[in-house]
């Protein structure tokens, strides 16, 4: 006799996912929750709590905040920006990803709601694989993602947040990995490596890419790049004298948004930047220690969309 598949883990998930909806979907209290599924209202109170936890219930803000919708307007305005959503800042958490990821997926949902194929580009990081994380399951074959940046370590561990194999896995696309490591160890490693014909085919479907979201990173000791382990305290110390104001997929600039003539630069292995093509470019990022980063990124044209938060958007505004 074969095994069944129902485990009490999936019983209890679909318990959970039913309390969700009822409380979320059908406007429930959880005394009537309780009485439906006959058990406790702390039972009840659990599973509702559970479907949260576990993602089974995601929470979207149907109203338009008046502030959010004017700094978006003066953003736009000023920097000629394609795609913008400012979402509201928790005080008390001032680098939530939480909010720019939902956003973020909203973004990706309605792309990937295309019958047409789209070839969505990302690159990688905690805000990026933050959003894909509030993406719904889909079936989406027509489309593929590709990543703009390699998913490895110079030992060859996986780098952390990669996000489109994680994607590829909740929408069913194709996807295609940056078959290299973030970091060449020298130019002429580098130049072997991007001869490389699968590495070749990825740069090109990146330059036809109908929408590419990145993640933006600060210059400093406590910035991802040397946080993640691509680039020693020294070397950050170095790009920092030389005017380094942000990176995007480990491309280092300067104030004005120039992709700098470094040494950490010409070992980068990822796409291009600035990015070709005439899809948007959207930036996710929050907080004080990136606003210098986003602005220059701005200037530059490195990116022509933003998805931030309240705060952000503020310091943006007033410098």
């Amino acid at each position: 006799m074969s095994q069944s598949r129902f485990t009490p883990e999936t019983t209890r998930l679909d318990d959970a996912a039913r309390a969700g909806w009822l409380y979320y979907v059908a406007g429930n209290t959880q005394d009537e929750i309780a009485k439906k599924l006959g058990v406790s209202r702390q039972s009840a109170q659990r599973l509702v709590s559970l479907a949260v936890s576990e993602k089974l219930v995601k929470v979207r803000l149907d109203h338009p905040i008046a502030r959010c919708m004017d700094l978006s307007g003066a953003l736009s305005e000023r920097f000629g920006l394609r795609v913008i959503e400012v979402v509201p800042s928790d005080p008390s958490v001032p680098e939530l990803l939480t909010g720019i990821a939902i956003a973020a997926a909203a973004v990706l949902e309605k792309t990937l709601k295309s019958p047409e194929e789209k070839i969505i580009a990302l690159g990688t990081g905690r805000a990026l694989r933050a959003c894909v994380e509030q993406l719904p399951r889909m079936d989406c074959p027509q489309h593929r993602i590709v990543s703009r940046l390699g998913n490895m370590m110079s030992d060859g561990s996986a780098t952390p947040y990669n996000a489109v194999i994680r994607m590829a896995e909740r929408v069913g696309a194709r996807h295609y990995p940056y078959p290299l490591p973030v970091v060449a160890r020298d130019e002429e490693e580098l130049r072997v490596m991007h001869g490389q014909e699968a590495v070749r085919h990825t740069m090109e479907l990146c330059t036809r890419a109908d929408l590419t979201l990145v993640g933006v990173g600060q210059i400093g000791l406590n910035a991802p790049l040397r946080v993640d382990g691509f680039m020693t305290a020294e070397e950050m110390e170095a790009l920092m004298a030389e005017g380094a104001a942000g990176e995007i997929t480990s491309w280092v600039y300067d104030a004005d948004g120039r992709v700098m003539d470094c040494a950490f630069n010409r070992r980068v292995a990822s796409a291009p930047l600035p990015v070709p093509g005439s899809g948007p470019v959207v930036g996710l990022a929050v907080g004080k220690d990136k606003a210098g980063a986003i602005r220059a990124a701005l200037h530059g044209r490195l990116i022509n969309g933003l998805i931030t938060d309240e705060a952000t958007a503020e310091r943006l505004l007033k410098q």
